[in-house]
């Protein structure tokens, strides 16, 4: 792990999560208390319906925890206006809320909006940010082009630069490689992996792509029904973290290898 890491960017007390309404509670987990350092890339893994979209949501103040803490640097989330928590942190959704009509361009000087005027005008250091993490995601040669014309995996990229342009040491992305065959998967992974590197942002994703997790992650933060629990790959491989992720009939962690295994 990176001796930056010792710089905390978020942090979690004995947070539970889950939904609340006039009449019932509902904890979907609890005690979750998780450390993310400057510079790295974390990986948040579990099964399907585990709860991983929830935290996400929680950790972005998106809907209320249940109990417990979250800071932002030495801030607690509440005390975050809209604004400041604009700056702090950006978002990657699994669903894109904008019009496939908007060029790239356009599309990554959304990012800007929490520093432009009252109507939105980019001033030179905008646009200098926004070429700049062009740049950083390799996409020069898209960014004239509409939002609709592109593919999956060119869409997910310009979404990362739109993250990237909103200038925010935390950037956090849900399923960032849903809809990617294997390669693209790779690509978004490893390219997370160097834009942490590079720019020193904290970057946390939720995946299904495990393997690819322990091979590029500096960190994990493993959810099962019994517990959310933080650490390095190795940690977890150590721990046996990974081996009641999924009913052991069909797959199963094998050690040796840092891989799931189909059983024969």
């Amino acid at each position: 792990m990176k001796d930056s890491a010792n710089h905390t960017v978020l942090k979690t007390n004995a947070l539970s999560i889950g939904y609340r309404s006039k009449n019932n509670e509902s904890i979907i987990a609890s005690n979750i208390t998780i450390q993310l350092g400057k510079g790295e890339l974390i990986g948040l893994v579990g099964a399907n319906g585990i709860g991983k979209s929830t935290l996400l949501r929680t950790l972005t103040k998106v809907q209320p925890s249940i109990s417990g803490e979250i800071f932002i640097g030495n801030r607690p989330i509440e005390d975050h206006s809209s604004i400041q928590l604009a700056k702090a942190l950006s978002l990657v959704l699994t669903e894109y809320g904008f019009s496939k009509n908007l060029t790239v361009y356009e599309l990554i000087a959304l990012g800007r909006h929490p520093y432009t005027n009252w109507i939105g005008t980019l001033s030179q250091n905008d646009k200098n940010i926004i070429e700049k993490v062009i740049g950083q995601t390799g996409i020069e040669n898209l960014k004239e082009k509409k939002c609709y014309e592109l593919s999956d995996g060119q869409l997910q990229k310009v979404m990362i630069a739109r993250a990237l342009a909103q200038d925010t040491q935390l950037i956090i992305l849900d399923e960032p490689t849903t809809h990617l065959d294997m390669y693209h998967k790779a690509y978004i992974l490893n390219l997370l992996k160097k834009l942490a590197s590079d720019t020193g942002k904290t970057i946390l994703f939720s995946s299904h792509e495990i393997d690819l997790a322990i091979q590029l992650c500096d960190k994990l933060i493993v959810m099962t029904e019994a517990q959310v629990i933080s650490g390095t790959p190795k940690e977890h491989i150590s721990k046996g973290s990974f081996n009641n992720l999924f009913p052991k009939d069909l797959i199963v962690f094998d050690v040796d290898s840092g891989s799931f295994k189909v059983k024969k």
